[in-house]
C-alpha cells in the first residue's frame, strides 16, 4: 500500500512538474489560440484577431472588459459570466500576440497569494 501511495505522490509531483500536462481549461484554451497563429482569417475568428495585430487584440480585450463591467454592475450574474468567458478569451489572446505564457501568470499570482494587496502594491513602487 505505501508503495502505491509513493508512486501517486510521485506521478503527481511529474505531473505539476511538466508544462505539457495541462489541467486547466484557461491552459488549453491558450495552446488552441496559439495554435491559431498563422491560421486563415477567413476560416478562424482567432486566426482574424491574430492578422490584425496586437493593437486590436488589445482594444477587443478592453471592450469585453468594459462589458464585463456593466454586466457586473447591473448585477446580471448569467450575462456577467458570458462576457468573463469573452473577456478571458480575449485576454488568453494577447498574451499569446506577446508571446506571455499562461505558467508566467500563474507564477506571479502564487508569488502574490498570502499578500495583502496594500502590500504587495508598495512592493511594485518604483524609487
Amino acid at each position: 500500500m505505501a508503495k502505491k501511495k509513493k508512486a501517486k505522490k510521485k506521478a503527481l509531483k511529474r505531473q505539476r512538474d511538466d508544462s505539457v500536462v495541462l489541467e486547466h481549461v484557461l491552459d488549453r484554451l491558450y495552446v488552441v489560440i496559439n495554435g491559431r497563429k498563422g491560421a486563415d482569417p477567413e476560416t478562424s475568428y482567432t486566426a482574424r484577431l491574430f492578422s490584425r495585430g496586437r493593437q486590436q487584440i488589445a482594444k477587443k480585450l478592453g471592450e469585453e472588459a468594459v462589458e464585463a463591467l456593466i454586466e457586473g454592475i447591473r448585477g446580471d450574474k448569467l450575462k456577467l459570466v458570458a462576457e468573463s468567458a469573452d473577456m478571458l478569451y480575449h485576454l488568453l489572446t494577447l498574451w499569446a500576440a506577446v508571446n506571455v505564457k499562461p505558467q508566467a501568470v500563474w507564477n506571479e499570482l502564487a508569488r502574490r497569494e498570502g499578500l495583502s494587496g496594500i502590500a504587495e502594491k508598495a512592493s511594485r513602487k518604483r524609487t
